[in-house]
Order: C-alpha cells, then structure tokens, then sequence
C-alpha cells in the first residue's frame, strides 16, 4: 500500500520498532548525539533495515532522531534555551487541557484524580521518588485524556518526548517533588470545583514553577550542557 504522494506508508510493525527505540531514549538509554545503526537496530529488535529505517524516519518528523546525509542517523540533541522554549509551550497547552477538563468532568473521574493526589502525598512522605513521577506522569495524562482535547495531547506527547533529559535532571532536584507536589494538589481541586479558570491558573502556575526550576538546575551545572 502507498499514501499520497508516492510515498510508502507506515506499517504497523515499523511503528512498532519506532516506539521500541522511542522508549529507549525516554529511558536514556540512548544518549543525545548517539549513532543510530540501522543494522544494529534491526539485530536488536529482529526487524529488517527496511522497518528501521521508515522507524529512524517516523522519530526525524517527532524530533527524537536527526539524519544526515551520508552519516546516518543519531538521537537529537535538545539544547537548554529549546528546552525553555518546550516548556513554555506545554505551558500554554497543559493549561488549556486543565480548564477543559474542569468543564467536564464527572464524579468518578473526581474520584480517580484525588486518589492519585493521595498517592502522590504518600510517595513524598516516605520518599519514593519513582512512585512520585510515575503518579505524576498518570495525573498529568489523565487530566489531557478527560480534556478530551486530543490535538493539545498530541502536541503535548511530542513536546514531552523531546525534553526528557531536562525532565529527568528536574526530577531529581532534591526538594522538588514537595514543591511540585502542592502546585498538582491545587490543580486536582481546581478540576473537582469545576472551575475552568481556576484550573488554567493552577496548571500555569505549575509549568511557571517547572520552567523556573529547569532554570535553576541549568545554572547549577559546572558547564553548559547542550
């Protein structure tokens, strides 16, 4: 099969392997600036070079991967000032998706955003940092997924992907989760009050908070990192 324009479309198996080395990255696994070998990649997932690299392709267009030519393909390297400029964007984009989802939603949902502000409480009391982002990652995709604003969650989900490493540094900020944790508190009664407005404000006052901390960890660093 072909789409428009002559090109051939994207199978399902190569968004398979797309999304294998898309987590890789998430993870850090694969390090920005890092090779990308077709043939290795393919060995590792039991795909064909073909498969690979309509997958290196998919990641180009999302902003993971860069490709040269005649060098191949490596992951892209996000420097801090794009980082800023991410995250600000998010900012615009989270807020949207938090005054939606107050307008919107339901008892049960309400239910299930305190339970995961409780969790969230419980992970900063006794320190468990990974259950703390995990809890975090959930609310944030809950709060888009009632939003029901899929285009602000496929931009958002892009962005994100893009910014991992700053992400990752800004989690282990010591201090941050408590931080973070009051800003997500009043998000979560924003939406259960049913106030748009209130909500926004909530989410921007998060991201403004994010964005302020990201700067705070860039300056901290004995070099600049790109």
């Amino acid at each position: 099969m072909r789409a428009r324009g002559g090109r051939s479309s994207v199978t399902r198996a190569d968004m398979a392997v797309a999304e294998e080395i898309r987590t890789l990255i998430l993870r850090g696994e694969l390090v920005p600036n890092q090779r990308l070998v077709e043939a290795d990649l393919a060995e590792q997932f039991g795909a064909s070079r073909t498969a690979v690299r309509t997958a290196l392709g998919e990641l180009a267009v999302q902003g993971l991967v860069e490709r040269e030519q005649n060098r191949g393909a490596r992951v892209r390297v996000i420097s801090f000032d794009e980082a800023i400029e991410i995250a600000e964007v998010r900012r615009a984009l989270e807020s949207l998706c938090a005054g939606k989802a107050a307008a919107v939603v339901t008892d049960d949902e309400i239910a299930e955003l305190k339970a995961i502000g409780e969790a969230m409480e419980q992970a900063v009391a006794g320190g468990d940092l990974g259950g703390y982002s995990a809890k975090n990652r959930e609310l944030h995709a809950r709060i888009h997924q009632i939003s029901g604003q899929r285009t602000a969650l496929s931009l958002i989900e892009r962005l994100r992907a893009q910014s991992v490493r700053q992400q990752f540094a800004l989690a282990m900020k010591p201090g941050r989760p408590s931080v973070s944790l009051g800003e997500h508190l009043a998000i979560i009664d924003a939406i259960a009050h049913r106030d748009p407005a209130a909500a926004e404000h909530a989410m921007t006052v998060h991201l403004n908070s994010v964005v302020a901390a990201m700067r705070e960890v860039h300056a901290q660093q004995p070099t600049s990192v790109a």
